[in-house]
């Protein structure tokens, strides 16, 4: 029902805009500008679809060997005391603990092509266990929450853009970016648990929460004795390695096994050419929606009136500028992606602005496309609360780098 509204709500807010800029500008080219953007966010839909088709076929067909060789159900039973209680509704030891690990591993390692088939994979075991087939379940929520909420810790392509835009230290970023992706999570799984009423403190539940924390911390001290550049290499070579290493022990282990490990493969990765056309609609139907938004100037007006109101009350207002990175995040990676190249080439890729679009780019993900995406590969329409949960995720992200950019840089 929320996605409903909100898809709906972008067309007729777009349309208002258009009008009033038709009417009151003179701007005779906005709806033809509107109509271009349908055509061009519906042709994007498509190739997004078919381009990942190539990467779902291969990993959905090194799952398929990791399941039948046994590698699945080793890491579910690693994760079982944690999953078994941000998850209650899966049974202990369940294929599907073993894919959502993968998927978390691959995000939190940027490797966001290797996470986006794990996660379908993740959701279509989930969805073999539901019971209605076109609701989403208390799993399925959670699952979409910790992925919308963007934890990264090796945020690589963001510190190559910033290298490419000329920073001075283009991993200047990488601890801002790890505290905001740790609180954005955090506070997504904390409000999914309180709907789903998940016992926060349960011993085991803390003690692994309290673990990660102990990580993400450990992380950080790492990285801050390492210069610049080898912030960038051993980034770049870690989380490629990582998952180089497991794409031979898979195989390995399907050797070991004795299986047909070919075949095997071949068997998994007829499903991925499947999904890819199974999504094409539902991510056609965001992409137009969020493009007509966009181009309509709405989301600049929203932005303007902010200021203003900021102002108004005596708030400092640097960050102001960053804003259309934050509010085009959920809704679109690519749109978000170019806001933050636009920010840091107009700003300067070392000022206050261009470090806090790369830590708002950072911290969160996008939310929108991940529903779409998920839920339309499995064919799931209500979505329940998990839109609004995801956006409570955002919102917690893009605070906290609001926050950690002041404290780190401040202008």
């Amino acid at each position: 029902m929320v996605l409903n509204i909100i898809w709906i709500s972008f067309f007729v807010i777009a349309w208002l805009v258009g009008l009033g800029r038709l009417i009151f500008l003179g701007d005779t080219q906005i709806f033809p500008e509107l109509i271009n953007s349908t055509f061009d966010m519906a042709k994007m839909g498509l190739e997004i679809s078919l381009g990942l088709a190539g990467i779902m076929t291969l990993w959905l067909g090194l799952m398929k060997i990791a399941e039948k060789s046994g590698c699945i159900q080793l890491l579910a039973k690693a994760v079982n005391p944690l999953f078994s209680r941000l998850f209650p509704g899966i049974p202990a030891g369940h294929p599907a603990y073993g894919s959502m690990l993968m998927n978390i591993a691959a995000n939190m390692l940027g490797l966001e092509n290797a996470a986006t088939p794990l996660g379908l994979k993740a959701m279509k075991q989930l969805q073999d266990l539901n019971t209605e087939k076109d609701t989403a379940t208390d799993a399925m929520i959670m699952f979409l929450v910790m992925n919308t909420s963007g934890l990264m810790i090796l945020p690589v392509s963001i510190m190559m853009y910033r290298s490419e835009m000329g920073a001075t230290n283009p991993a200047d970023i990488f601890i801002p970016i790890l505290i905001a992706t740790f609180i954005s999570t955090l506070c997504g799984i904390l409000v999914v648990a309180f709907r789903q009423k998940i016992r926060i403190w349960d011993k085991v539940l803390l003690a692994y929460l309290g673990g990660f924390l102990a990580i993400i911390v450990g992380i950080i001290a790492f990285f801050s004795t390492l210069s610049p550049e080898m912030i960038n290499i051993v980034s770049l070579i870690v989380g490629n390695l990582i998952l180089f290493t497991v794409i031979v022990f898979f195989i390995g282990m399907g050797f070991r096994k004795k299986l047909n490990v070919y075949e095997v493969f071949i068997d998994g990765a007829k499903e991925g050419f499947k999904t890819a056309i199974m999504i094409i609609p539902y991510l056609i139907a965001i992409l137009v929606a969020v493009g007509v938004f966009r181009t309509s100037g709405a989301l600049d007006m929203f932005i303007g009136l902010l200021g203003k109101g900021f102002s108004a009350i005596g708030i400092n207002t640097d960050f102001l500028p960053a804003l259309p990175t934050a509010f085009m995040r959920p809704l679109s990676g690519s749109g978000a992606r170019g806001l933050m190249i636009e920010a840091m080439k107009h700003y300067g890729a070392d000022s206050f602005v261009g470090r806090l679009v790369c830590i708002m780019q950072g911290a969160t993900d996008t939310t929108f496309y991940i529903i779409a995406l998920y839920f339309g590969s499995v064919g799931i329409r209500k979505t329940r609360y998990a839109v609004s949960a995801g956006l409570m995720a955002d919102f917690a992200g893009i605070i906290a780098a609001i926050f950690v950019a002041y404290l780190f840089f401040n202008p």
